[in-house]
């Protein structure tokens, strides 16, 4: 499996080459290391690493608890691989999916962002889901207030999130991880970037309008149309 390792550690020569001997001695094959903060003499990084199903994350939390000034502030799956530039693969798909545009969105950001679930609902209360991720609650805990700017949270019961609002489509994004750390500045602003960008899609606005405001279909069922098998009226067969 595929597990993010999230640790602060000294920021001085050799501290991040005792944390790599540490890991290969355990069994974990790292395939990135992403720095996230420097500052006052400390660093803060994210190690993915390739880490055996079978295998005990004790093992990773002993080894990296004996090297002098590390601190563990998370390990979790991630379905994230490395060097592959997801967000570009992402925007390709999202700016061609047409009517599916917030929903191939949200099904991505979890992937992405190393998170169990999105989701998006109206701002206004009582909430009406517009689309979720398939590991997403049947009753999502969307903060009371939606935040003026993508926000991370801790939700009460230890669930991080990050909250945006996307205002031209009045909608309110959450992106949500139980195990592992709080989101970071960078995925905040990450994130930030990926919304700005599906937000300037000329089709996004009308499509999700029109989905949260279709009204129930009543009447004869439509004729056949792109996507619809058109089939003959019931009859006798050809003969012979």
């Amino acid at each position: 499996m595929l597990l993010r390792l999230r640790i602060a550690l000294p920021d001085q020569p050799g501290s991040l080459g005792k944390v790599t001997r540490v890991l290969g001695v355990a069994g974990a094959d790292i395939t990135q290391v992403v720095v996230l903060d420097r500052g006052e003499g400390r660093a803060l990084d994210d190690i993915t690493v390739y880490w055996p199903d079978s295998a005990s994350r004790q093992a990773l939390v002993d080894g990296l608890g004996s090297v002098p000034g590390v601190t563990i502030e998370g390990i979790w799956g991630t379905r994230e691989a490395p060097g592959t530039y997801p967000e570009l693969e992402i925007l390709k798909y999202i700016t061609t999916a047409g009517d599916r545009a917030l929903a191939t969105l949200l099904d991505s950001m979890p992937v992405l962002f190393s998170a169990d679930w999105a989701a998006a609902g109206t701002e206004r209360v009582p909430r009406a889901i517009a689309h979720s991720s398939w590991r997403a609650p049947e009753q999502v805990p969307f903060p009371d207030d939606t935040p003026a700017r993508p926000t991370a949270l801790t939700l009460d019961g230890g669930l991080h999130v990050i909250a945006a609002p996307l205002p031209p489509l009045a909608l309110t994004f959450l992106l949500a991880r139980a195990d592992g750390p709080a989101f970071h500045r960078i995925e905040v602003h990450r994130l930030t970037r990926i919304l700005e960008i599906f937000l300037t899609l000329p089709a996004v606005e009308r499509v999700v309008a029109r989905q949260l405001r279709r009204p129930p279909e009543t009447g004869p069922a439509p004729g056949p149309g792109p996507g619809r098998e058109t089939r003959p009226e019931t009859g006798p067969g050809p003969v012979g």
